[in-house]
């Protein structure tokens, strides 16, 4: 077992980069993590990396400076199916805030409607878990995740490697209920993914019930700079922005001092239109979150 990435201190507020846009009201960060003490949140058995510095008041600090008025708390892998630090920062936030949740196969509709009083709208599969098992399995199971999120008007929030996007994309286009593909669709050419398999996926943009989330972009451009990846975002804006949404992905785990503020303003160059940025920041999470 390797050891956990050691997760990296935060940079300071006084240390983001400003706006280099006029962010509109309303602004929505759909992709982000709180973290509490372990002695009161403890952890799953063998995290990837240690405890990263995302307490819910630095956040809120963060948004003040980047102009955001709304978030969404997406439950880590950290841990795992305990949703106690994300329920308990939800009703700190109040109604800024929205989660998206991670639960056991055999969850209940009525564990479900809790959730979704504290204010979960999703549920986020983690794919990268479950990447090994034959393509009919992973279909099942989102078949089963689909049924239990559709009478409370949820969406379902892939975070799966490009590989499993790629094998399900046909699959994918019959899924009932909105779902999100995290970061951009991780179709990264490492690992065997060409242009032909992003273009399909872009496909179900128009054709199902499919968003992309803009986030994560050093997770796909690995070493190589966000450059690397402008086409990728651009192409997704260009090809139907009311399905498109943006996450900062903070705390960025282990790189916590990464900044958010150059993460948001790489809208300017993919979302060049203002309408486009309304649409992606506020009008796009108020559908797919229901934010009252």
């Amino acid at each position: 077992m390797n050891a956990p990435l050691t997760s990296e201190p935060m940079l300071p507020l006084e240390g983001l980069t400003l706006p280099s846009f006029e962010v509109p009201a309303g602004a929505c960060d759909a992709h982000m993590h709180v973290f509490g003490p372990e002695t009161r949140y403890p952890r799953v058995p063998n995290p990837h990396y240690t405890l990263p510095d995302g307490k819910l008041e630095h956040f809120q600090g963060l948004m003040k400076v980047l102009h955001l008025d709304r978030f969404v708390i997406v439950q880590p892998s950290f841990y795992g199916t305990d949703n106690s630090c994300l329920v308990d920062a939800l009703k700190d936030a109040g109604a800024a805030a929205r989660g998206v949740i991670m639960v056991e196969d055999d969850v209940t509709q009525g564990e479900l409607e809790v959730f979704h009083a504290a204010g979960a709208r999703g549920i986020r599969l983690d794919l990268f878990k479950r990447a090994a098992l034959p393509v009919e399995e992973i279909k099942a199971y989102i078949n089963l995740m689909t049924k239990k999120v559709a009478s409370l008007g949820w969406h379902l929030q892939f975070y799966a490697p490009g590989y499993v996007v790629r094998d399900l994309v046909d699959f994918l286009g019959s899924v009932e209920v909105p779902y999100v593909v995290d970061h951009m669709g991780y179709m990264m050419e490492e690992d065997g993914l060409t242009e032909k398999d992003f273009t399909r996926l872009l496909s179900l943009m128009n054709e199902s019930n499919c968003y992309l989330k803009l986030s994560g972009p050093y997770r796909v451009a690995k070493n190589k700079g966000y450059e690397a990846v402008a086409h990728v975002a651009r192409a997704i804006v260009e090809t139907n922005p009311r399905r498109a949404i943006w996450g900062s992905d903070w705390p960025h785990i282990p790189k916590s001092g990464r900044d958010t503020g150059e993460l948001l303003n790489l809208l300017v160059d993919w979302a060049p239109n203002p309408a486009d940025r309304k649409r992606i920041l506020v009008d796009n999470p108020l559908d797919l979150f229901d934010f009252g």
